[in-house]
């Protein structure tokens, strides 16, 4: 593809995916976040998430992986203090119409820290999670730690906490896509930059917040976008690219990733990559 016909393809992506926070949030939830269903079923089965548990997820965005936990029968918390609109979602999707008298999910979306999720006299939670993949931005595991210290007194004793990372950069196709955002952010200076993940960063995160590793496993979550258009805007919504465009301008990153994208474009037009996750199991004290 032609940087003419990239510019041409992607000319009112910025608007629609990068530059209004409702449609980021809105593509995030409509094309990025089913990405990683696996891991997330992967993890409820291996715990054998059901009626009986009580869930905390930390950094629940818009709300999927609740919604997962919830079918089995989870009684879920959300907390997410950083994402409004995310959150938005979550609540449309997890708690009642104001006139239905019956609750579809026994769940509670908070927008604040953990320490805000405490309810008094409660049953200690029984699952903590943190989903959101870390080893992958430079600093991006920064303040999780404290995040998990704050949520383990929540939990009961000897309770699974559930970290989720990237896994190594050959097992990770899109690895090649997400190197366009350190060739355009300054890697010496920004935070955000890109940076393969590392074998033993999820440990690291469980030691620093107090936590016992329990095992840990790997899930293929291969990312599949119908076109170019909905991959550029999928990718966008993780916020993964936001130090690209603070250092360049949205129409820089778009026409980069897009052309960095078509590596992995079929001749049908979809585009497919490959990519393995790593989750670590660790338990509370």
């Amino acid at each position: 593809m032609t940087p003419a016909l990239v510019r041409q393809h992607l000319q009112n992506t910025a608007t629609a995916a990068g530059s209004e926070p409702r449609a980021r949030a809105r593509d995030w939830s409509e094309i990025q976040e089913r990405m990683l269903v696996p891991l997330h079923e992967s993890v409820y089965a291996r715990l054998e998430v059901g009626s009986g548990t009580r869930l905390l997820a930390l950094g629940c965005g818009s709300g999927l992986a609740l919604l997962l936990a919830a079918a089995r029968g989870a009684t879920v918390t959300g907390v997410d203090r950083s994402r409004p609109e995310r959150l938005a979602l979550a609540r449309q999707r997890l708690l009642p119409e104001p006139w239905n008298t019956r609750t579809r999910t026994a769940a509670r979306i908070v927008d604040g820290s953990p320490r805000d999720a405490a309810v008094p006299e409660a049953d200690p939670y029984t699952l903590v999670t943190a989903f959101e993949p870390i080893g992958c931005l430079a600093g991006d595991s920064e303040g999780l730690a404290g995040l998990l210290a704050a949520a383990t007194p929540l939990a009961e004793k000897g309770a699974p906490v559930v970290l989720a990372g990237w896994g190594p950069p050959e097992r990770c196709a899109t690895s090649s896509v997400l190197r366009v955002a350190t060739k355009l952010a300054d890697p010496l200076r920004s935070p955000g930059s890109w940076r393969p993940a590392l074998r033993d960063d999820l440990e690291e995160v469980a030691q620093r917040a107090g936590l016992r590793p329990d095992g840990s496993g790997r899930v293929a979550c291969p990312f599949g976008y119908a076109d170019l258009d909905s991959a550029v805007r999928g990718l966008l919504s993780t916020g993964l690219f936001d130090a690209a465009v603070a250092a360049t301008d949205q129409d820089q990153v778009d026409k980069e990733l897009a052309e960095a994208l078509h590596a992995h474009q079929r001749p049908d037009g979809t585009v497919w990559m490959p990519n393995v996750f790593r989750y670590l199991i660790a338990r509370t004290p």
